[in-house]
């Protein structure tokens, strides 16, 4: 007995000892977890390469503002760890390396990487690709042209490479601009990327682009006789051009075949095994085109489509049933079935479709997995993957072709171990118009039922995204300082079929709002939140919610507002997608439209705004232009209201430097809890 007593009291203090080493989400922790992805198999299913991404500190010789570079890495790792041993990093570059491949007879790794030349040490280094021997060994540049090389794949027989390059300047161009005679035309003066091979025996590299009419998109695909290059081009490199269609390049004619034409996009081409079949997707019809051509972008789910080789005729096979956006089609071995992955509510799961029976079958079901053309052995027996959950970081997982039973590979981020963590769970509820709408709550580390707790409400960007069940360091941060976290997937958010993706057409402001406010209340009712403890967020469109968040209701006691959307009419005229917001609001900006684009402007109604609000944004950011915060800021401060702006310099639309990221989480968390709970600072000490 009294062993047993000793025993117990032993388990006791490693339980106590075991909960007291944890401690909550740090800024620190949100920035030192590791990101894998780009995940290969091998061709024979022993191997897995993948990629680690994570801050590492910028070598000494480098003299900038930043400190701390994201770089990433090749790893290995075998689908047997108990004969293969330990994930191993196996590339080391200042610069780092990312696209690993296998060559097709499993002899060879391949990556890019932006490393110096050895034969010019004072060249500027571009992106190119290298080769190394599976069983190790040095890895060696088969590229070295001027503009380096990017989006490449095998040739089935694993004697070349198929690659994209952007041609750089030309010398007259180089030295003009050493000159400082850089004017630059606004929308124009593209450089196209262009169809290239390399033979890795003769080391000889050819330019296989012999119009200037279109830009290459996406990496060229083998036929599987390697007699063809298969690849999706546009006409301008511009990011609003959607206009891709696919072509078909036989290397000993040279001959150039248009397979699709139109204003809607056809993209993600995959050869069938026997080569007689090409998978694509297809954007449907029903675009309108502007008077430079380019259409507006319609929300619509991308339709999964057969071309015929020989005739050239394309068929849709989607189905009323499947009514998802498909992903990017991955054939299986025998040529029976196309995979993919797709947002399907808050998860990304496997679905399939049979080319016998017609029918789309689910695979997997509320996972989150992640797949893409280098996923499958040879044979197609296994699958390699990434897989996460609320509560796990992202790992490379290994699963029968039927994704049961799958097998944990690596744990990139062992550390989350000792994290305190909140619990989620997925929140269910009827809009103002009674739309069912879904999100995600998290609760504060420490929860107790019955106990109330503030509330911090995200708004995801897009609209076209949805918030999914992964794990999200930044809102476990907040869960560790005792709020609840709201993530709602409005109309017009992806996973929820086509009639909610296009819920918000025409409607920005209206339904999309009232689904929001909605799961506020739904997660008052539930006794998780206190209703006199609201904050909330958004960046880009979650951006133009809390703009019109704030401007039509005083519940939240302070917000921020990231490259958002204030002002619809010079958003339009200014952004770089000008064809997708005109999507969304009845085209651009004229007598017929302009009521609406002014009367779902959040600045259009300054003057009701009480809520203090921040303002954040990157200085060069070219989506939403810095004009929109300036123009609310001005608005606001006018008019006596509570709002401080902050630009980040050099950053665009997504923040890429480490200090910004740090400084913008404390930024938005200080402002936050100080005019919600009245403690703190509004602003970090260090720029107060």
């Amino acid at each position: 007995m009294k062993s047993r007593i000793l025993l117990m009291g032993a388990v006791a203090t490693l339980l106590a000892t075991a909960l007291f080493a944890q401690h909550p989400v740090t800024l620190q922790d949100v920035l030192s977890l590791k990101a894998p992805g780009s995940v290969a198999m091998s061709p024979d299913g022993h191997w897995v390469l993948y990629t680690v991404r994570s801050w590492t500190p910028a070598p000494e010789e480098q003299k900038k503002p930043v400190k701390e570079e994201m770089r990433s890495h090749i790893w290995l790792v075998s689908t047997e760890p108990s004969a293969g041993g330990a994930p191993r990093q196996i590339t080391f570059g200042d610069k780092g390396e990312s696209s690993p491949a296998w060559s097709p007879d499993g002899k060879y790794i391949s990556f890019i990487a932006n490393r110096p030349d050895p034969d010019d040490p004072g060249a500027k280094p571009s992106g190119q690709i290298y080769v190394m021997q599976a069983d190790g060994g040095e890895a060696h540049a088969v590229t070295s042209g001027e503009g380096g090389a990017s989006s490449y794949t095998w040739s089935p027989d694993s004697k070349e490479i198929a690659f994209l390059r952007v041609p750089p300047l030309s010398e007259a161009g180089q030295a003009a601009e050493k000159r400082g005679e850089d004017v630059a035309e606004y929308e124009g003066d593209f450089r196209l990327a262009r169809l290239w091979t390399v033979n890795l025996a003769t080391g000889k590299e050819a330019d296989w682009t012999r119009e200037d009419d279109f830009t290459l998109k996406g990496a060229p695909a083998w036929s599987p006789d390697g007699k063809q290059l298969l690849f999706a081009a546009a006409p301008t490199t511009l990011i609003r051009d959607n206009r891709t269609n696919l072509f078909l390049f036989t290397l000993a004619t040279k001959q150039l075949r248009q397979l699709t034409h139109g204003l809607s996009a056809s993209s993600s081409p995959a050869w069938s095994p026997d080569g007689h079949t090409i998978a694509y997707l297809f954007d449907p019809d029903g675009y309108k085109a502007l008077g430079d051509g380019i259409p507006y972008q319609d929300s619509h789910q991308a339709h999964l489509m057969l071309l015929d080789v020989a005739t050239g005729q394309s068929r849709d096979v989607s189905s009323p049933a499947f009514d998802l956006y498909a992903g990017d089609p991955i054939w299986s071995a025998d040529g029976r079935e196309i995979r993919f992955t797709t947002g399907d509510q808050v998860w990304e799961d496997v679905f399939s479709y049979s080319l016998g029976s017609g029918q789309y079958r689910q695979v997997t079901h509320q996972q989150l997995i992640r797949l893409d053309g280098h996923s499958f052995s040879r044979d197609g027996s296994q699958a390699a993957f990434l897989s996460e959950t609320s509560t796990q970081p992202g790992d490379v997982y290994v699963a029968t072709a039927d994704f049961a039973s799958p097998r944990r590979l690596t744990r990139v981020n062992p550390q989350v171990a000792d994290y305190q963590l909140g619990g989620t769970e997925v929140l269910h509820w009827k809009s103002s118009d009674g739309w069912p709408v879904e999100g995600l709550l998290l609760k504060p580390v420490g929860y107790q039922s019955g106990h109330r707790y503030p509330l911090l409400v995200n708004v995801h960007g897009g609209p076209t995204s949805a918030f999914t069940d992964g794990f999200a360091a930044y809102n476990q941060f907040w869960a560790g300082k005792g709020w609840a976290v709201l993530l709602v997937n409005p109309r017009g958010s992806t996973g929820y079929g086509e009639k909610f993706l296009r819920g918000n057409i025409n409607d920005w402001g209206g339904g999309d709002y009232h689904d929001i406010m909605s799961g506020v209340d739904a997660a008052i009712a539930a006794g998780v939140v206190d209703p006199n403890r609201m904050g909330e967020w958004g960046w880009s469109y979650g951006g133009y919610m809390t703009c019109w968040i704030v401007s039509q209701t005083g519940r939240f006691k302070a917000a921020m507002m990231g490259a958002g959307l204030s002002d619809l009419v010079s958003m339009y005229g200014t952004t770089d997608i000008p064809n997708y917001l005109g999507g969304f609001l009845e085209g651009y900006p004229d007598a017929a439209s302009m009521k609406l684009y002014r009367e779902r402007s959040g600045i259009t109604y300054a003057d009701q705004v009480t809520t203090p609000l921040l303002i954040l944004q990157g200085a060069v950011d070219e989506r939403v232009p810095t004009s929109q915060s300036l123009e609310f800021f001005r608005a606001l401060k006018d008019r006596g209201k509570t709002v401080r702006l902050f630009f980040y310099p050099r950053e665009h639309h997504g923040f890429v430097e480490y200090y910004h990221l740090l400084d913008r989480y404390q930024r938005i968390y200080d402002w936050i809890s100080h005019y919600t709970l009245g403690t703190g600072p509004s602003l970090p000490a260090a720029r107060n």
